[in-house]
């Protein structure tokens, strides 16, 4: 095959075409896929081919024969679990990420990618009002943003113990007590058993889904020894944010590494509006969060900042004599996240902040925040639904009476296809869950959401 620029030419343009054929579907497609994992193992397995296929040839074929398997995740009217849309400016950003093949662990070897995602870094820190002196990594997604935040309290909390944690490993260490949400999301657990810090002990929350301090308070009290405290913005079925300022000033009193999970409801705080969900957020020493669901960039994108920047660089950084460094700079992206190799993922969160600006963000989430309110106002109005949750944020719980009720609304909805909306369970019962995390969700499509859910339940009642 040749080297020259043919064989990519064909083949982007297959995709360039594709992609906005795909593009152009999702405001009238059926929301979920039209076939299983199990029906399109035919056209995509079997044994290897002993002969290759062109690269434009590939594209056709994956395209159509992917198409069907596809969900329109991208749409306006899909509201499952917690999944944001791409914004223009971010998906053609990621392309040319893919194009410029940057891999982007050295300052050295990739300066452009590092100098655009250290400019992303510090917009996010000014646009959430985070502490300016924070690092800032891209990561793949919250739970590995979750997992470096409490990678750096770890080494933090036993390197204040005068435990060297490097040499000495966990075996015999100091046990860091380890604090959490009764409605913390599970990837907080995941990332403790990842970092050996084993089950924590579990606050007790209110109706909503926010720790309580005074729980926190007794807890905390109750023991001794180096303690790490995660808070919670934005609850998965309620949108709820932990009392920031009373949990931070009580982990503070014991001495605690606070991290605060805000996987989609960092958000809020570049909304002048919902400030007050995260009134205190700031005091917090780490924060995890994922670009791709408020912001809207691309997959995958995880986003950690870390307040200490020693603890985040000697938890994830490595120094080897092969890796050529640049002196001038404050460090290399590598040694603010788990992994040595990656693509460059702070780039499309660059190009989604600077199409948006300041305004446009905090527009857009409040966009997001307005469209789960008339949601919730219309369908309370409807006789035999009930809307549990405090809808302050972006989510939507919502139940049908008994339990079965519920199920049954459920999955006429995901069979009809014009919306898609996941179930879940909260509170002790079964809930039809709503996520507006969509940055093209729209009064048409909240209208069409309201007549989805009514029609759905009318019909299991008829």
């Amino acid at each position: 095959m040749s080297a020259g620029a043919d064989p990519y030419e064909d083949a982007l343009a297959a995709a360039v075409r594709h992609a906005t054929e795909w593009l152009a579907s999702l405001p009238t497609r059926q929301v979920g896929p039209q076939q299983t994992a199990r029906g399109l193992a035919a056209d995509f397995g079997g044994p290897l081919p002993p002969e290759g296929m062109a690269a434009a040839e590939v594209v056709e074929y994956l395209a159509h024969n992917a198409e069907p398997g596809l969900m329109a995740m991208p749409s306006g009217r899909f509201f499952g679990w917690v999944i944001g849309g791409t914004l223009p400016a971010a998906l053609a950003a990621d392309w040319l990420v893919s194009a410029w093949d940057q891999n982007s662990g050295l300052r050295y070897a990739t300066p452009a990618t590092a100098a655009i995602e250290d400019a992303a870094g510090q917009w996010l820190l000014q646009l959430l009002g985070l502490p300016e002196e924070s690092d800032v990594g891209f990561v793949t997604g919250a739970t590995m943003a979750n997992f470096t935040g409490m990678a750096a309290a770890r080494w933090r909390l036993l390197a204040d113990g005068a435990w060297d944690l490097d040499r000495d490993g966990l075996f015999g260490a100091p046990r860091i007590r380890c604090f959490v949400g009764q409605e913390r999301h599970d990837t907080i657990d995941l990332g403790m058993r990842y970092l050996g810090l084993g089950r924590p002990t579990v606050v007790p929350a209110d109706r909503q889904g926010r720790l309580i301090p005074a729980a926190l308070e007794t807890l905390l009290a109750g023991g001794s020894g180096p303690a790490l405290v995660c808070l919670q913005a934005g609850n998965l079925h309620s949108g709820a944010f932990d009392p920031f300022t009373e949990a931070v000033r009580i982990a503070r009193k014991h001495g605690a590494w606070v991290h605060v999970d805000g996987a989609f409801g960092l958000w809020a705080a570049a909304t002048p509006e919902l400030a007050a969900l995260t009134s205190g957020m700031e005091l917090a020493d780490s924060w995890g969060t994922d670009a791709h669901k408020t912001l809207n960039v691309p997959y995958d994108c995880g986003i950690a900042v870390v307040k200490d920047s020693a603890a985040l660089r000697s938890a994830m950084g490595i120094s080897t004599s092969y890796l050529i460094h640049d002196a001038d700079g404050p460090g290399d992206p590598f040694q603010k996240v788990p992994e040595l190799s990656r693509r460059a993922r702070g780039v499309p969160v660059w190009a989604a902040l600077k199409s948006l600006g300041r305004d446009g963000v905090a527009a857009q989430v409040r966009q997001l925040a307005r469209c789960a309110a008339g949601i919730a106002e219309r369908l309370a109005e409807v006789d035999g639904i009930e809307v549990l949750n405090d809808v302050s944020y972006t989510q939507i719980s919502l139940a049908f009476g008994d339990d079965a009720t519920t199920r049954a609304v459920t999955a006429k909805i995901i069979e009809e296809g014009r919306v898609w909306m996941s179930g879940s369970r909260w509170l002790g019962r079964d809930v039809l869950r709503i996520s507006v995390s969509n940055w093209s969700t729209d009064t048409d499509d909240v209208d069409t959401a309201v007549e989805a859910v009514t029609s759905a339940f009318a019909g299991v009642r008829g």
